[in-house]
């Protein structure tokens, strides 16, 4: 898994550290890169001050090899993650003008005013991500993708960039649900782990109808490593007499 490519998720915006908003964006995410087999290694939740977005882009931009940001784009006084984008990489800010192009054709003129063409604002240099649901686009500076936080918009913007996206073998996953509590069945997915460096095994426990249980899910791109960690936990559970559930 070392040769993945890799990607990190930059959530901004104070209205998710408040609740009032509840972040869906990382969840597709991580789906979407896991279809083309990029490994979303890290996520991070930053308010809207320019300091923390700014030390957060230049630490993740460092250590993987995509970093998507979400919210922060929007045409009013706390959208400030463009002008973010543009100080952690030592850019120019101002208007782009295929970006200002595109809203001043949207917009009927009477329903042009600042705040809009604040949205046609990037980084010198930066490539528009196109944004086929209200227009206004994200952009893309290096390796850092920007996309909006209205999830409908994110996901049309994630759309149309996955294509471009370089990935690796595409990581796979199976996974086992065993009808035990998880302390029973820890020290076998230790021994299984050391056995089988190569994949990722977590362990999540559950209970239901008033049963404990623990459903295993073995991830990577090593389809014999899966197979081979799945199989010793089964014969584990078959030894033990543990009832288990396979999981699609």
């Amino acid at each position: 898994m070392s040769e993945q490519p890799t990607a990190a998720v930059l959530i901004i915006g104070n209205e998710i550290l408040s609740g009032r908003t509840q972040d869906v964006n990382l969840a597709h995410i991580a789906r979407e890169l896991g279809e083309i087999g990029v490994r979303l290694a890290e996520a991070r939740v930053v308010p809207d001050i320019e300091a923390e977005i700014v030390d957060a882009l230049n630490a993740l931009r460092r250590r993987y090899t995509y970093v998507f940001t979400t919210g922060g784009i929007g045409p009013t006084h706390d959208d400030i993650t463009s002008a973010c984008v543009a100080k952690a990489f030592g850019l120019p800010f101002g208007r782009h003008p295929e970006a200002e192009r595109r809203l001043l054709a949207y917009f009927p003129p009477e329903k042009v005013n600042a705040a809009r063409m604040r949205m046609a604002e990037t980084p010198e240099g930066a490539e528009l991500i196109d944004n086929p649901v209200s227009i206004a686009p994200g952009f893309r500076v290096e390796n850092v993708y920007v996309l909006a936080g209205v999830p409908a918009i994110m996901r049309a913007m994630f759309d149309g960039i996955k294509a471009r996206l370089k990935g690796g073998p595409r990581l796979k996953s199976k996974s086992l649900t065993l009808f035990t509590p998880e302390g029973e069945v820890a020290e076998a997915l230790g021994k299984i782990q050391q056995d089988h460096a190569g994949i990722d095994i977590g362990s999540y426990p559950f209970t239901r109808d008033g049963r404990y249980g623990t459903t295993i899910v073995f991830r990577g791109t090593d389809e014999a490593q899966l197979d081979s960690g799945y199989a010793q936990l089964t014969a584990w559970a078959l030894e033990r007499g543990v009832e288990t559930k396979a999981e699609p």
